[in-house]
């Protein structure tokens, strides 16, 4: 793999952190180091080959892959625990890794170290339909989770598009198209099993969460047998006040305090109804416009996605959807049968006095319809590239306050356009999230260098707007230099701080984030 030019390093964040180390790497560790991996898990579940190595060492951004020098994978608690000892005592960098489908070079192992390859750690348990729980394993993906709760009628609708480890969506954070209704991952995780640099176990709050008896054996205090029909499992706290939230510090942590393997989340019940629509406007203004109309009449609306005229014309092209090639959002509302009717013809309203949707929307109900609908939305990514075969893509990924965010579409579309770069626009616009997907040459310092300028412009025109340089998809290689000016001196000094507590030698993925 050609080392990529200067004004493409400045794009990606590398600074010199990558020169160390390329996808040729081959700095081999310790035979004994590698017998004592296999000692731990078994020859079968350690790597040290090339071509392994080299799959882990990238995800789907445009990172120069970095790969460790071993890979692993546990398939107990108990396991991750006993590597991670032995590689703090050895000082080798670890890198969690779930399913690969990061954006911001999370996996990339800049510093060579142990790969942990959580996805043998698959199983679901505790699942509470009363209290609307689960527990989850790394290697248990979103589709997965859901295929397990289907005829349970509660699911988890956290959807970043791609099927990604849900510990891996909580390491980053991650959220997607059904944020505006049911939050990100932050406030669906209730708890997680964390496995420290050292090998210490924690749980974020607290760990209650084994069975208050077991069935037919004594309880506790000497109070008996559990009673007939009693839960096996504590019932799930709604609500909690006790000392620091270590929770939500370590959701979006990405792999950089320790290692997530297992999280408690909430699940939500199934509409009773859904409906989708699709609405062309006549500007970018008036499409955000009326995202914004929308959320202040209080539909309650759970997807609300924009398209800009590029992106639309492209996604209905990829994956063969009549779309106009104009600003579009696409709806989908959740609720009663009754209810619903009343949210449709609010939505209606509020799309025609912006000037959309024509003679009026055509609602799909049918799951099918709106699976195909939201289908195209999720290829988007691939549908950008498309746009220019052999040519490389980078995602932005600023978030707004909602008031703003018309104004900063609307001047980003104008920076892209007098930019010169192709770089269509989509984004999860009801919680005041977009991306513009840059499709360049990587060859090409030229356009590289307008690249990395527009990321720059566009990072710092979301914090001159009170928002941020990463919504959804994390910090990762690419967005440190944004961090430190989001975060001020302070507030990175205290993150360093923090990291420095919990990882003091800096082996949790190091040269991420700070």
């Amino acid at each position: 793999m050609a080392a990529p030019s200067m004004a493409l390093r400045r794009v990606l964040g590398l600074g010199a952190v990558l020169g160390r180390r390329s996808c040729c790497s081959k700095r081999p560790l310790p035979p004994d180091l590698v017998e004592a991996l296999r000692a731990v898990v078994g020859g079968s579940n350690v790597s040290t080959a090339t071509a392994v190595r080299e799959q882990h060492g990238h995800d789907e951004s445009m990172h120069v892959c970095a790969p460790p020098d071993a890979v692993v994978w546990p398939q107990t608690v108990g396991q991750v625990q006993e590597l991670a000892e032995l590689c703090h005592r050895h000082r080798l960098p670890m890198v969690p890794f779930g399913t690969g489908t990061g954006l911001e070079g999370g996996v990339n192992a800049v510093q060579g170290g142990v790969c942990f390859d959580l996805s043998r750690m698959d199983s679901i348990s505790e699942l509470s339909l009363e209290d609307f729980s689960v527990m989850v394993e790394p290697g248990v993906t979103r589709k997965a989770l859901n295929s397990h709760l289907r005829g349970t009628g509660l699911w988890f609708p956290v959807d970043p598009g791609a099927d990604a480890s849900l510990c891996g969506m909580a390491a980053t954070g991650a959220s997607g198209t059904n944020a505006v209704r049911y939050g990100t991952m932050r406030p669906n995780v209730l708890n997680l099993r964390v496995v420290l640099p050292d090998g210490r176990l924690l749980h974020t709050a607290g760990p209650g969460r084994q069975p208050r008896w077991a069935p037919g054996a004594p309880g506790r205090d000497g109070m008996g047998p559990c009673p007939p029909g009693y839960p096996t499992h504590p019932p799930r706290r709604r609500k909690r006040a006790a000392g620091y939230d270590l929770t939500s510090l370590f959701v979006g942590s990405e792999g950089t305090l320790g290692f997530l393997t297992q999280a408690t989340l909430r699940l939500h019940p199934l509409p009773e109804a859904a409906a989708a629509a699709v609405a062309a406007f006549p500007s970018v203004r008036a499409a955000v416009a009326c995202t914004v109309q929308v959320l202040q009449a209080a539909v309650p609306v759970a997807r609300i996605e924009f398209l800009d005229e590029v992106m639309a014309s492209a996604c209905g092209r990829f994956s063969g959807v009549e779309l106009p090639a104009a600003p579009t959002l696409l709806l989908e509302l959740h609720g009663s049968r009754h209810g619903l009717a009343e949210q449709q013809g609010q939505t209606e309203e509020i799309v025609q006095l912006n000037g959309g949707g024509g003679s009026g929307l055509a609602w799909a109900e049918g799951p099918e319809e709106r699976e195909r609908l939201w289908a195209m939305r999720h290829r988007a990514w691939y549908a950008a590239l498309a746009l220019r075969p052999g040519c490389q893509g980078y995602s932005t990924d600023v978030c707004v306050p909602i008031s703003r965010l018309p104004d900063v579409v609307v001047e980003t579309k104008r920076d892209l356009q007098d930019s010169g770069l192709t770089g269509p626009m989509v984004g999860h616009v009801g919680d005041g999230n977009f991306h513009c997907l840059l499709i360049f040459n990587a060859q090409d310092p030229a356009e590289a260098e307008r690249v990395h300028a527009f990321t720059q412009r566009l990072g710092r025109r979301a914090l001159a707007a009170g928002g941020t340089c990463t919504g959804e998809h994390g910090v990762g290689l690419g967005k440190r230099a944004l961090l430190r000016e989001e975060l001020g001196q302070e507030g990175l000094d205290t993150l360093r701080s923090i990291k420095a507590a919990l990882d003091p030698h800096n082996l949790m993925n190091p040269g991420k984030v700070l």
